[in-house]
């Protein structure tokens, strides 16, 4: 009996921990999807104002 209910503990955790372990991945992937849509705009604002000062 107490090996089925530490059996039936250890699958629930190992459940638990991958759940964890791909909601953190998710999280860090959409952190690096946004610094670099930051980083883009950023580059073509830098462009933008680059080509306006040459063109006067």
């Amino acid at each position: 009996m107490g090996k089925t209910v530490l059996t039936i503990l250890g699958v629930v955790l190992a459940i638990w921990l991958v759940m964890t372990v791909i909601g953190s991945i998710i999280s860090m992937l959409k952190f690096f999807f946004f610094i670099g849509l930051i980083a883009v705009v950023v580059v073509l604002a830098v462009t933008a104002v680059s080509k306006m000062s040459k063109s006067n």
